[in-house]
């Protein structure tokens, strides 16, 4: 089974795998996959990519020069990519951020790399190094040590997890195997993307919400066919399957609108707003519905909104129900 990998990791490899081959001419074609640590299929493949790019104009002379045939490589053509990457003071201060938000990704047992990085760079941006000082990452807590080696462990070796896992929304805790496919930060938290053979499907799921991992002794690759995900809109996706609602929101409440993902806003002369977004489990709805006390309104669908109404007038009367007496 082929191994999934993200566009954004491919070029992560192609960008890396330019100047280090131009430096090494002639090198032998296994020993390139070696060094890489990848395939020598998979090095074939990279460099018949590498045949296709180059500068804008796409005449010969602009395109990357690769060949592999003699079971040794060689590449010109590239020294645009193989030039010393020049930061602005703003890149430079905003990478400085970025590696200092790193060192605390959640099992990241190897800080040498990300040190030598920031030596290199606080070095060459001197006293605007000291800006950095001013701007915070708030991630959430750490993750449990051992935790953490496990979901490695099961990132690196390609292995199946077992997960215990809280899902927030049903207040109950699940028992599933995945498939992982990487750890991301969104919305400062992290998350395990990965396939989840009790979903069948991708799911994400919330580090701080995992209560146990085992690494399972069988292969953990995720089916080849995935699509990458882009999780820069968020974590959310939206099923086609889920119910379309309409909520009136007071002006208290819009900030529904800017914290969960909607498909239609409409701001009303009194300041309240209209808003349609999909909901997957009715419970949430309730909930949120309930803890806004009056501000929060389902319009639509009819049935949903009778829901609410009767589950709350039911909870409020067991509430205010008078105790028996003996």
């Amino acid at each position: 089974m082929a191994t999934y990998e993200s566009a954004t990791s491919r070029l992560g490899r192609l960008l890396t795998m330019v100047p280090w081959l131009l430096n090494r001419q002639g090198i032998d074609l296994a020993r390139a996959a070696q060094e890489l640590g990848v395939s020598e299929e998979q090095v074939v493949d990279d460099l018949q990519l590498l045949f296709v790019c180059g500068l804008p104009g796409h005449y010969p002379d602009d395109l990357i020069d690769a060949s592999w045939e003699d079971g040794r490589v060689f590449v010109s053509n590239a020294d645009t990519i193989a030039r010393p990457l020049r930061l602005g003071r703003d890149e430079a201060l905003a990478l400085i951020v970025a590696l200092r938000a790193l060192a605390g990704t959640p099992g990241l047992g190897d800080h040498d790399a990300i040190d030598r990085a920031l030596a290199k760079l606080e070095a060459a941006a001197g006293d605007a190094a000291a800006t950095a000082d001013q701007v915070r990452v708030d991630l959430e807590p750490p993750l449990d040590d051992e935790l953490a080696v496990r979901l490695r462990r099961g990132l690196s070796q390609n292995r199946r997890l077992h997960l215990r896992y809280t899902v927030a929304s049903r207040d109950e805790t699940t028992e599933r195997d995945v498939d992982p496919i990487r750890v991301a930060s969104v919305d400062g938290r992290w998350y395990l993307e990965a396939w989840c053979h009790r979903a069948q499907g991708v799911r994400l799921f919330r580090l701080d919400r995992i209560e146990d991992v085992t690494v399972l002794d069988e292969d953990g690759t995720p089916p080849a066919d995935l699509p990458a995900r882009d999780l820069g809109a968020g974590v959310y996706r939206a099923a086609r399957t889920d119910e379309r609602v309409t909520l009136e929101l007071a002006p208290s409440s819009a900030w529904i609108a800017e914290s969960f993902p909607v498909e239609r806003t409409e701001r009303r002369d009194d300041g309240s707003l209209e808003v349609v977004l999909r909901v997957a489990d009715p419970r949430w709805l309730h909930r949120l519905v309930w803890r806004a006390g009056g501000a929060v309104r389902v319009l639509a669908p009819a049935g949903t909104a009778r829901s609410v109404v009767e589950q709350a007038r039911a909870a409020l009367e067991g509430h205010l129900q008078p105790a028996g007496i003996d």
